[in-house]
């Protein structure tokens, strides 16, 4: 397979024809190596930002060494690591060339410190251990008068990355069109690409298959979707959801701006002999037409962008039918991070979620009361999520040999498993949570 064209982010083309999905949970096969990178041998075409280092300033590089190396002493980071034979209460950063390392979160923060990573410049002997320390005091890193001066180190969010009709569905495409077979080499046999829900933890008593079909469940009940029930649902995602709903008996119409995920989820509501009650549409939200008894979508406000959010509630109310029901699944934020996080271009939204954003409870409850919606149920359950991404990125990384074989290189591999346990580590110490909520029209009480 010719390797993935990229411009100036990373863009992996699609990989040709849709997977086969195997029908049981697969036996997950110890995890291999992080792939061993050298800045010196990155593909400065794939990967322009990692190949070189940024222009930092003596000043910020002095800054960011001084700021950085108390804050990992601090948390206790620093030292021998686990895997240099010393044992380790905690997890540990291991630093190959600390000069690059504080260059670049001088120049460019968070986006630097992920980037350092992609580079090989430094390693952990527990990526996500590493990262929800730093997660669980993430308000104390950076003392409180310099983070007036958060502009010398952040950027803006790029225009182009707004999500109007066009810049949606090309963000869409930039993470969910990469491959079929690189999410099958991580997701369970459903292909659900969000959070499950267990029945307790360890979660390795409760099948991932089994939790996911639980969360799916749970909000096909919020929602009172059973047979003949007209459903839409924002975000096809593989299919799965659509498949179970239609199972019950539902009329499903399903959107989504993914080519990939469409053509694979219809082959798998055609191998189940439910194309008639499913039609996968590749359509823009704010171009749904109908009235449905029941609208359902998951962890899709995120991609909306807040731009866009009184467009997104204004779909979910113009399509309910009187009486009707919403059941959303969103992950959620606190707000002042919200705050911070919409001005800021992102680590997350450079290579992973472009044109993105994590609502917090308070957004979601203002957008949706200014649409006509009131919320009837909220439940949180971000432990769950932790778990999700913890088994993910085990699977990932136990099929390396799997990820490079569909053409996807050691820093793309590297910056996957950081999102991966960047994420895992957000929900671990709840500067994340993910809800399920339960909308119906009306003014909130």
């Amino acid at each position: 397979m010719t390797r993935p064209a990229l411009t100036s982010e990373p863009r992996p083309q699609p990989a040709g024809g849709p997977v086969r999905v195997p029908r049981q949970d697969p036996v997950v096969a110890p995890a291999a190596a992080v792939p061993a990178v050298r800045r010196a041998d990155v593909d400065a075409e794939l990967w322009p930002d990692v190949a070189r280092l940024p222009a930092a300033g003596p000043v910020h590089t002095a800054v960011a060494r001084q700021l950085v190396g108390r804050a990992l002493d601090r948390l206790g980071l620093t030292g021998p690591s686990a895997r240099d034979g010393v044992p380790a209460p905690g997890p540990r950063l291991t630093l190959h060339d600390a000069d690059a390392f504080h260059r670049r979160i001088g120049r460019h923060g968070l986006i630097g410190f992920g980037e350092s990573y992609m580079a090989g410049e430094w390693d952990s002997d527990d990526l996500a251990g590493v990262l929800t320390v730093l997660a669980s005091h993430a308000d104390e890193l950076v003392p409180a008068p310099l983070r007036r001066l958060r502009g010398l180190w952040v950027s803006a969010r790029p225009v182009a990355d707004r999500n109007t009709r066009d810049g949606a569905r090309g963000n869409i495409q930039r993470h969910y069109d990469l491959s079929n077979d690189l999410f099958a080499t991580f997701l369970d046999p459903t292909l659900t690409y969000s959070s499950a829900v267990f029945t307790g933890f360890p979660a390795r008593f409760d099948s991932l298959t089994a939790a996911q079909h639980r969360k799916i469940d749970r909000l096909l009940d919020l929602a009172g979707v059973g047979e003949g029930t007209r459903l839409l649902e924002i975000g096809t995602g593989w299919g799965e959801l659509a498949l179970r709903a239609a199972a019950r008996g539902a009329r499903v119409t399903t959107l989504t701006l993914s080519a990939e995920q469409a053509a694979l989820a219809r082959e798998r509501i055609a191998a189940a002999g439910l194309a008639d009650r499913v039609d996968v549409q590749l359509r823009d939200y704010r171009d749904a037409e109908g009235r449905y008894d029941a609208v359902i979508s998951v962890e899709m406000i995120e991609a909306v962008g807040a731009e866009y959010w009184p467009a997104y509630f204004t779909a979910l109310r113009r399509a309910l039918a009187p009486g009707g029901r919403i059941a959303l699944q969103a992950i959620t934020m606190g707000h002042r991070q919200m705050l911070h996080t919409a001005a800021t271009h992102t680590f997350i939204s450079k290579y992973v979620f472009p044109g993105g954003l994590i609502p917090s409870r308070e957004a979601i409850a203002a957008y949706s009361a200014a649409a006509g919606l009131r919320t009837v149920a909220d439940d949180g359950f971000g432990e769950h999520y932790a778990e999700t991404l913890r088994l993910w990125r085990e699977r990932f990384t136990a099929r390396r040999g799997a990820v490079t074989g569909l053409g996807f290189d050691p820093v793309f591999q590297r910056m996957w498993e950081f999102y991966l346990a960047y994420s895992e580590a957000g929900f671990r110490s709840r500067y994340l949570d993910v809800r399920q909520l339960l909308l119906t029209e009306g003014t909130p009480r």
